[in-house]
């Protein structure tokens, strides 16, 4: 699957120049766009940052004809077709998709790398969506990533400082941080993890346990520097209060017993403690000798069982249940009295309702044409938390 890609054109004050000759990228991932600027160097010998998604023609990804927005520091050489397209400021817009915003978090990094002794050689745009901007900035020192994000996700540079000094070599190096979404990371070797068979899920489990038992005695600091607070009772009105403008008429009765069910998590006796909320294996990025979480903009305090219930989601009850009961064994050693396996039952259909509120987060904190990103999204896991309600 590919996509087929509109690019319009605004010059450096953000004017409209009009739209490149339609042309098709191999990758399907709306976000993913590397290559978009690779082919638009290589057709046109043009220098272009992506700025934002401007139109689908289906509603949810992957692949399409997708409409995008870039910015030029200078008009092209090929002529240019006439588009129609609504440039009008939003409220919602993130900074790094307004005319400019590109420019102005790369001159932070390298003015940052360049403190540190490791001047910039070359920059590639990676990716841009409502969720983040990505670029890789490259030198002789080594390579180094800029990472920017949403006012919802502020608190992973938090995140990554506790780790460091709490659970060295468990996350990226963050070299940098600002108080508007900007992080610049140190390259981690290796590759994003999707692929992981069960034998490499469960070492991940493993070094995630260590993670969280440290968090789980240090709590207070991570509340008080900002980490969110997801512990029992504020999970049920966080999760209440994002999906209200929802149809949630196929989970009723599971957000009816929410406060019962968690106050019954509460009885298994597992600590609260940090939560990565998106511990997929895509987010854990290694290269055969050294493997490190990534992403952590989606962590909360909150219950442990979340994180095994992410590991785990996608493979088949046999080849979960060995991990679940690593897991489980872990911590009843470290927890003695606990339950894990009651907590991981009782939590299984609460994952999936956290994460249509999650969803639904980002829908509220995005602008509308950007909306196919997630919409799909909020019903979707909602139908599956009422599914795995009647399980249990």
């Amino acid at each position: 699957m590919s996509r087929t890609i509109t690019l319009v054109l605004v010059d450096r004050d953000g004017a409209p120049l009009g739209a490149l000759p339609a042309f098709d990228v191999p990758e399907p991932w709306w976000q993913q766009v590397g290559a978009i600027v690779d082919e638009a160097r290589r057709r046109h010998d043009l220098e272009v940052a992506v700025l934002r998604l401007l139109a689908a023609d289906r509603p949810e990804p992957p692949g399409g004809h997708l409409t995008y927005l870039g910015q030029v520091t200078a008009p092209p050489a090929v002529p240019l077709e006439p588009v129609a397209v609504d440039l009008a400021p939003h409220p919602l817009r993130a900074p790094w998709a307004e005319p400019g915003g590109p420019a102005r978090s790369l001159a932070w990094a390298t003015a940052e790398l360049h403190r540190l002794g490791r001047p910039v050689t070359a920059v590639e745009q990676h990716r841009t969506w409502n969720l983040s901007a990505i670029w890789r900035l490259d030198g002789d020192h080594g390579s180094a990533w800029l990472k920017q994000v949403p006012v919802f996700f502020r608190h992973e540079a938090t995140v990554l400082r506790w780790l460091a000094a709490a659970a060295p070599g468990t996350a990226p190096t963050l070299l940098a941080a600002d108080d508007t979404g900007r992080i610049l990371l140190d390259h981690a070797p290796g590759e994003d993890r999707y692929a992981a068979d069960d034998t490499e899920r469960a070492a991940i489990a493993a070094d995630h346990h260590t993670v969280q038992l440290a968090a789980a005695d240090d709590v207070s600091a991570l509340l008080t520097a900002g980490v969110p607070d997801l512990r029992g009772p504020a999970l049920a009105g966080w999760i209440r209060d994002r999906l209200a403008p929802h149809d949630l008429s196929v989970a009723a009765d599971l957000l009816a017993d929410l406060d019962d069910r968690l106050a019954e998590v509460r009885r298994c006796g597992l600590p609260d403690t940090l939560v990565h909320g998106d511990l997929h294996p895509g987010n854990v990025r290694g290269d055969g000798v050294r493997r490190v979480m990534i992403d952590w903009g989606d962590s909360f305090v909150g219950h442990p069982a979340f994180d095994i219930l992410r590991l785990t989601e996608t493979l088949d009850p046999a080849a979960a249940a060995p991990l679940l009961h690593a897991w489980a064994a872990r911590w009843r050693a470290d927890a003695p009295g606990s339950d894990p396996h009651r907590a991981v039952d009782l939590l299984r259909p609460v994952a999936p309702l956290r994460m249509a509120a999650v969803y639904a987060m980002f829908l509220a904190g995005i602008e509308p044409s950007e909306h196919p990103y997630h919409a799909g999204d909020v019903p979707a896991c909602l139908k599956r938390a009422a599914a795995e309600t009647t399980g249990n």
